[in-house]
């Protein structure tokens, strides 16, 4: 079996690390939301596309474990090529606007600061996607549910915006 893994690459440090970094922020992001959800944001108008609470959870969770994997898949590949080193820096600028959209949203309350920051995110994870591709098709593959979601995400803080 060891030899197995060795062939395709496998290292399970660098995964269980992608894993870690990636799951903590949203761990900690969902700090600030969580509280807010039976609070503040069941009073704001939403349309009638918005999601059933319960369904976030499941479906971030899903989607960081998707890209945590992402990552890994480009990290494994790493080098000092330009294309490695944008790939990581946009990978980490992604993940700290998604980080700091739950603060700006849920422990601010602040929709129209938040709407910036997930467009910002938007155009972060589509030029992720991008440089994820120089380096590993799967791992932009990866990013695509993520982007999907975050479109969809965008169109409800809009929402939630010209509602409120």
């Amino acid at each position: 079996m060891s030899s197995y893994i060795n062939r395709f690459g496998f290292r399970l440090l660098p995964l269980v690390f992608s894993l870690f970094v990636t799951l903590t922020i949203g761990g900690v992001a969902s700090y600030f939301t969580v509280p807010e959800i039976k609070t503040w944001y069941v009073n704001l108008q939403k349309p009638n596309f918005t999601p059933p609470d319960w369904l976030f959870g499941p479906v971030w969770t899903i989607l960081y474990i998707m890209m945590a994997i992402a990552a890994y898949l480009v990290w494994k590949r790493s080098s000092d090529t330009t294309n490695y080193v944008s790939a990581k820096f946009i990978y980490l600028f992604q993940l700290l606007l998604n980080f700091f959209w739950s603060i700006v949203f849920f422990g601010m309350h602040q929709v129209f600061a938040a709407l910036i920051v997930i467009v910002m995110l938007w155009v972060s994870i589509i030029v992720n996607i991008i440089l994820f591709s120089k380096i590993s098709k799967i791992a932009a593959w990866l990013m695509i549910p993520y982007l999907l979601w975050v479109t969809y995400a965008s169109a409800l803080n809009f929402a939630i915006y010209v509602l409120n």
